[in-house]
């Protein structure tokens, strides 16, 4: 190598047959290069996303047109899952660069085609989520109603297919906007609907751990133990703030359990924890820390701070009426340490009841002590 050339490596980079001196690269560009090229950086990146989601489009159209057509032949001529196997191979032997074709995604499209009869909504709603996740939606969602909420808080919330199944799997929409609140007559009809859908009950904590905590300072300890999962069960839009917050009101300390700010609602949330059962009084305290938060910590832009306590039990009869009269907004919900696994109903209509185990051990117990 020659020193001209070594030179050239040592002192420059070298793109697209361009040498660019380090010297000048670093100090004879103008003051404005750096945010320009930030700005061409996001607009590549930005235009690289949207033609990905063009070809994903496409993709899912192809899908549900081929779909659509197996599933009128299926209807017309009787066409049994033979003809598609036959015609998976036959697709495979034309185009034997192209994946997707196989008799598994084939059956997957004509049920795509089936619970999304409509291609107009298919083409501004579901066409737009990876395959990947429709193919989740497909397997594990049965309600329509389900279906349409999964499928738009996958494309509002940016869920990947993994995100899906594990909401879907949590059973998200039969918990979200399900807890006991005032925020009909404590916000805006606007505000009142999003707080609405913004929490849940019950709230599950099955990543804390198998044994229960015996103390509330325990609980807490442990759900900051798992921050990220903690924020993932609360919902997008929380934002951690801090613990056991001090609030000094008088002479009196006052401390909140934990502190979060909501970035779409725009408001501070207080998450009181208890482990026990509702008590009237509880919401009482929620309200002092509200107040306080309110007049001393929200900003002016800031929305009304929003209450979420968290108990083990609740009768929901009490809640409502301990609710009445209260204007600052709250929400009450349960928490759930474990999520208990469904069995399959043949095996479980089998299982012995806990009151059979006990008379049977009793029986045994019995049975020793008369031998």
């Amino acid at each position: 190598m020659t020193d001209k050339k070594q030179r050239k490596q040592r002192n420059g980079k070298k793109r697209e047959g361009v040498v660019f001196p380090i010297a000048e690269s670093l100090n004879n560009l103008p003051q404005a290069y750096s945010s320009f090229l930030v700005e061409v950086l996001a607009l590549i990146s930005k235009r690289r996303q949207q033609a990905i989601m063009r070809v994903n489009v496409e993709q899912n159209l192809l899908y549900w047109q081929l779909g659509h057509h197996i599933a009128q032949k299926q209807q017309q001529e009787g066409w049994g899952a033979k003809v598609i196997d036959r015609l998976s191979y036959d697709m495979k032997e034309k185009f034997p660069m192209l994946k997707g074709f196989s008799p598994r995604n084939l059956k997957y499209m004509v049920k795509f085609s089936q619970v999304w009869p409509d291609l107009e909504f298919v083409q501004r709603s579901v066409a737009q989520l990876p395959w990947g996740s429709n193919c989740v939606l497909l397997d594990k969602v049965k309600s329509q109603d389900a279906l349409l909420w999964y499928a738009k808080q996958a494309l509002e919330q940016g869920w990947g297919r993994d995100m899906l199944a594990f909401r879907i799997d949590s059973n998200e929409f039969e918990r979200t906007g399900k807890s006991i609140n005032n925020f009909p007559v404590a916000l805006p009809p606007n505000d009142s609907d999003m707080a609405a859908q913004s929490f849940k009950d019950p709230y599950l904590f099955d990543f804390i751990g198998m044994d229960i905590p015996r103390r509330e300072t325990e609980l807490e300890h442990r759900l900051l133990a798992h921050l990220e999962h903690f924020l993932l069960e609360l919902g997008q839009g929380f934002a951690f703030v801090g613990r056991q917050v001090h609030l000094e009101l008088g002479d009196q300390d006052f401390y909140v359990d934990l502190l979060f700010y909501h970035l779409k609602m725009r408001c501070y949330v207080v998450v009181e924890l208890k482990n026990s059962k509702f008590k009237p009084e509880h919401i009482s305290q929620l309200n002092l820390y509200q107040t306080v938060i309110d007049q001393h910590m929200r900003h002016e832009n800031d929305n009304a701070t929003i209450g979420l306590l968290l108990v083990k039990d609740k009768n929901d009869l009490v809640v409502e009426y301990s609710l009445a009269g209260f204007n600052k907004p709250v929400s009450v919900a349960r928490w759930e340490q474990q999520i208990k696994q469904a069995l399959p109903q043949e095996i479980e209509s089998n299982l012995p009841s806990i009151e059979d185990l006990e008379k049977e051990i009793n029986f045994l117990i019995g049975k020793d002590k008369n031998d």
